[in-house]
């Protein structure tokens, strides 16, 4: 059941409904959000014809809500000048781990020649060996912030821990939460008190149903600038690192309205896969990718066995480039795909 409120709708008024709520001591049924408010589908609302600002009401049959198409059409909002949504497909390029000054310099010096907008790269590393390398830290951040400065990137990078949000929120343009977290209510809860974008990557695990839901913790908390990001999804094939759900991203624009990447690094594993997966993923309507880069992956100290050299990822955009007549959809400058 969703309450929607009228534009432009005051704090106090908003008090006013959940006063009134509290009265028949059935606030704990609710969840609040500045557009709307949520009860369940079989609960019965009482009459609430003396609150003006209330513009409708209705059900959604869907068991996430604020993710539902049902709830909104489509969502795109800026980040430093370039849009992400509905109407343009972003790359977001760099290495799985922040390993240098040199490195990372070197590879935001590559993007920016490339007219991407956006680097990524992992200060604090979520691993599953304690004696792999578990990034630089907040050195790894103040690094990665440099070098997107001085080459006009936005910083994409991964929040492993609340204890840790403060540090990424000061270096970062958005937040990612990994596979791990996607399932830590209590963090994406959290993250909805925020005005940063959030990347969610979709657990390894984890059910369509189960990944858009994590997305309404966020959602229900008031920070709508949620992105989807599919990632591979574990399988019992030993051969491939995940299984890449190319079929998720067609099917997750029919039920949201939510941007979905594609993260084909992760989901191959494997370099030599990566390309034609991404290529992919944008055919099937992906709003951006996610991949990683390293100017030798050889010497790369974690992922380097999925990471493209800078010679791999020119062709990747010359691939996009070839893409076009298939898919009718125009190009710009910032390897940016119009996909209206």
């Amino acid at each position: 059941m969703l309450i929607l409120l009228r534009e432009n709708t005051n704090p106090s008024q908003i008090a006013e409904l959940q006063s009134f709520f509290r009265t028949l001591g059935q606030e704990n049924f609710l969840v609040h959000h500045p557009e709307a408010i949520l009860a369940p589908n079989n609960y019965v609302l009482p009459d609430l014809n003396r609150f003006s600002f209330i513009s409708e009401i209705k059900s959604i049959s869907t068991p996430y809500k604020l993710s539902s198409k049902l709830f909104r059409t489509t969502t795109s909002f800026d980040v430093n000048g370039i849009l992400i949504g509905s109407k343009y497909a972003n790359i977001i390029a760099g290495p799985c781990s922040i390993e240098t000054e040199e490195q990372i310099f070197s590879i935001a010096e590559f993007l920016h020649q490339k007219n991407i907008k956006f680097i990524r790269g992992g200060a604090f590393k979520p691993r599953t060996s304690p004696y792999s390398f578990r990034g630089l830290g907040t050195k790894g951040l103040k690094l990665i912030r440099e070098a997107a400065n001085k080459y006009e990137l936005s910083v994409v990078t991964e929040l492993m821990d609340l204890s840790l949000l403060d540090e990424v929120l000061e270096y970062s343009d958005i937040i990612q939460i990994g596979s791990r977290n996607m399932a830590n209510f209590y963090m994406l809860s959290e993250l909805g008190k925020i005005n940063k974008p959030i990347l969610l990557k979709r657990g390894m695990q984890a059910n369509v149903t189960e990944w858009l839901l994590a997305a309404d913790y966020i959602l229900s908390g008031g920070n709508e600038k949620v992105i989807l990001c599919e990632r591979g999804i574990r399988s019992f094939d030993n051969l491939s690192r995940n299984v890449m759900d190319i079929g998720v991203i067609p099917l997750i624009q029919s039920l949201s309205h939510l941007p979905v990447f594609a993260d084909p690094s992760h989901g191959t594993g494997n370099s030599k896969f990566v390309n034609q997966m991404a290529m992919a993923a944008m055919v099937a309507g992906a709003n951006g990718l996610l991949v990683e880069i390293h100017p030798d992956p050889s010497k790369a100290l974690s992922d380097g066995d999925q990471a493209l050299n800078f010679k791999q990822f020119e062709l990747l955009l010359n691939g996009i480039d070839n893409l076009q007549t298939a898919i009718q959809k125009p190009i710009d400058a910032t390897y940016s795909l119009a996909i209206q």
